[in-house]
């Protein structure tokens, strides 16, 4: 049995460029290829991975198992691994991990082709000890009570760089922590397999850093949270190509179904997002934090780093991993042309794309120029009553980044003076340029409804923009006076 839940059942395809793009969409994942990347995007999973994730890498590579499995601060059995005493390196620097760059090429399937599955694995299992190699001085100065992080390993080893390089390419995808194919959505088991990802409680975590490996941990609830929350991502995936369908039929009824369907979907998420007060707790975020920052705009690498035998020698710069990277409300913001202000901070936002799956970035893509090309927004502002639900998707749109800006003033900016995120963006001003784009976008909806059509949208709509004014007006005051404080 599938471990994902669904409840879609067989429909005509969508449209043909949705479907060029995702040509597995309308598929039911149990008979898509076995190979196939892992990240196909499909009505029935959306953004998850189409099977669980591979736990156990093959033989060939026992010892990158081995040496992730005594990585952590606290192993699986609850002993201290090597990050306990600082001793990954030395222990990698000693020889311990052979160079298997050849055995990558070996992943392939009966017929030849790459095993790209195995093959995320093998890149997971790379990803966190090459992150844990270059971060690991870092972590030291932090656990011991030194100020500041100091600076980070700037030369990652040949056995290390290479397979990581050699996966990721074969993957199309940074080499270098990932938010999806490393760090949270290739990163869980499930302890029952026939309860499957239904329930949160019966998910654990393949690697950790710290003490993830316990599923009470903070650590392992800001994963797993996640992935919790991207388990329902199949009716966003559905929802949009349905409104896309409706939108360019010109179908006002199936254009509301679609957006039910969106809205409804968006309200679990976000029941899932909240539940990560309790799941991972503000106080003990920064610490396992230290090991997912990245190489780009960071204090700790101020040259990059040298990938042994890579790039001609050359420094190479990669973000680090973010939930920045998740496609959840990139998706929304595709669908609903959420125009953002042209600036640095959403420069980097248009950088976050390259950093997702590959075929994530092509349906994400793939919807962002289907909505463009039948005028999405324009479309429903032609309609009261679609006008405002397409007010009520973008509050939930709002919703999201505020919350995920009170994860970040809680859990970060309050607990730390370090001004960059683990992606490299500004801490305080990056997601306010998001927050204030969509806000922006909900008022100008809001105000070229005609009054009678503002009159008819009911208490609840009027409440919620009169509430939208107020948070801006908080927001505004909240970064001033972070900036201000910081000198930023």
């Amino acid at each position: 049995m599938s471990p994902y839940i669904s409840s879609h059942t067989a429909r005509p395809l969508h449209s043909s460029s949705i479907h060029d793009a995702a040509p597995h969409l309308d598929d039911d994942p149990v008979l898509t290829p076995d190979a196939a990347d892992p990240f196909t995007v499909t009505t029935s999973t959306g953004f998850m991975p189409l099977r669980a994730p591979i736990c156990n890498l093959p033989i060939a590579f026992r010892a990158v198992s081995e040496l992730a499995d005594a990585m952590p601060v606290t192993k699986l059995d609850g002993s201290p691994g090597l990050l306990a005493t600082y001793q990954l390196g030395p222990n990698i620097d000693n020889g311990s991990l052979p160079n298997l760059s050849a055995e990558v090429s070996k992943l392939v399937t009966d017929n030849g082709k790459p095993d790209l599955p195995i093959i995320t694995a093998v890149f997971r299992d790379y990803a966190f000890l090459a992150s844990a190699y270059l971060l690991e001085p870092c972590w030291e100065r932090f656990s011991t009570g030194k100020e500041g992080y100091g600076l980070g390993r700037q030369i990652l080893p040949a056995c290390l760089a290479g397979p990581l390089v050699k996966t990721a390419s074969i993957l199309g995808i940074h080499p270098f922590m990932a938010y999806a194919a490393a760090y949270s959505l290739y990163n869980y088991r499930c302890e029952d397999v026939s309860v499957g990802i239904a329930e949160y409680n019966n998910l654990r975590l393949v690697r950790a850093f710290e003490h993830g490996l316990d599923p009470k941990s903070s650590e392992a609830g800001f994963i797993l949270t996640h992935v919790d929350m991207v388990k329902h991502s199949s009716g966003l995936v559905d929802g949009s190509v349905q409104l896309l369908d409706a939108v360019a039929a010109k179908n006002e009824d199936g254009a509301t179904r679609a957006y039910e369907l969106l809205l409804d979907t968006m309200q679990v998420i976000e029941q899932s997002m909240e539940t990560m007060w309790t799941n991972s707790k503000p106080k003990n975020y920064i610490s396992f934090r230290t090991f997912i920052f990245g190489i780009t705009s960071q204090s700790f690498f101020p040259d990059g780093v040298v990938y042994e035998g890579e790039n001609d020698g050359k420094p190479m710069f990669f973000r680090g991993e973010s939930g920045a990277n998740d496609s959840i409300i990139p998706l929304l913001d595709s669908l609903l042309q959420i125009p953002m202000p042209d600036n640095p901070l959403t420069v980097i936002l248009k950088d976050f794309r390259s950093y997702r799956p590959k075929p994530h970035r092509e349906f994400l893509a793939a919807i962002r120029q289907e909505a463009e090309t039948i005028g999405v927004r324009e479309y429903c502002s032609t309609n009261a009553e679609l006008a405002v639900t397409y007010l009520r998707l973008l509050d939930h749109v709002r919703s999201f980044r505020w919350r995920h800006w009170l994860f970040t003033r809680e859990y970060i900016i309050r607990r730390s003076s370090h001004p960059t995120a683990t992606g490299g963006s500004p801490i305080i001003r990056w997601l306010p340029n998001q927050l204030f784009a969509v806000m922006d976008l909900m008022t100008e909806t809001w105000e070229g409804m005609t009054a009678t059509d503002r009159d008819g949208a009911g208490t609840y709509v009027t409440q919620m923009m009169e509430a939208v004014d107020e948070q801006r007006a908080k927001l505004s005051k909240e970064v001033q006076q972070w900036c201000a404080e910081r000198a930023q």
